[in-house]
């Protein structure tokens, strides 16, 4: 369709800021008030209204998908989301090693570690680690201490981690996307080092790197959306 507004600003209101298009207040999909908890994130969704192209497409908007989820499903029932986070913990791509004399499982090592480290710091755990194929869920004292965590987070860093996890297969490349001096592109690397390595054994295929790219993508913005639905503004 048509972009239909020439101006889109963003607003101070009760409970956060709200973005205007033509001065007419966005709502969500499922018709409530689209307000936004700070004004970074405002910001972020301001501009993606600003910056949408003539032609526009409900593809263009990807930030408003992640907040409308935040208020209109997460909001009045965290417990779901929350126990999909919990399984990406129970998978984690980190915690599934290559056999220790395998060439990448020294790069895993490597790559790895620090990232799952810093998670095991914060929340004060150990995240059990195996070199099986078979699925190894963490202990439950781990789950109690992750539920713990993701039960602090409000409604819409909850629709960003779970974006980021999904895309990444792995909770603790998006826990440890939160941090204000998170490397994207570098957490992004970390979780498809597997896929990497191949790459570099056999070369790489064009449509492979497509879907990586514009996955990469959604990942670095899921990671902005969080970041700046944090800010103390």
């Amino acid at each position: 369709m048509k972009r239909f507004w020439k101006a889109a600003d963003l607003t101070q209101v009760d409970g956060g800021w709200q973005v205007a298009l033509d001065r007419r207040p966005v709502k969500t999909r499922c018709g409530s008030a689209q307000i936004l908890p700070t004004r970074a994130l405002g910001e972020l969704l301001r501009g993606e209204w600003a910056d949408a192209p003539e032609e526009v497409h409900p593809d263009h908007f990807p930030l408003r998908d992640l907040a409308d989820r935040a208020i209109d499903s997460i909001a009045d029932d965290r417990e779901p989301v929350i126990a999909r986070l919990l399984g990406f913990a129970d998978g984690d791509t980190l915690c599934y090693r290559a056999e220790p004399d395998e060439a990448v499982a020294r790069r895993q090592t490597q790559v790895w570690d620090p990232i799952i480290a810093e998670v095991e710091d914060e929340l004060g755990i150990t995240l059990s680690r195996t070199h099986s194929i078979l699925h190894k869920p963490q202990t439950e004292p781990s789950r109690a201490a992750i539920r713990h965590r993701l039960e602090t987070e409000s409604a819409f860093v909850l629709a960003a981690l779970d974006a980021s996890a999904s895309l990444a297969a792995s909770l603790c490349v998006a826990l440890a996307g939160l941090k204000d001096d998170a490397d994207a592109q570098a957490l992004w690397a970390a979780a498809n080092l597997e896929e990497d390595f191949q790459t570099e054994q056999w070369g790489a295929d064009a449509e492979a790197l497509a879907r990586r790219n514009a996955h990469e993508a959604e990942f670095a913005r899921a990671l902005a959306f969080a970041r700046a639905a944090r800010s103390p503004d």
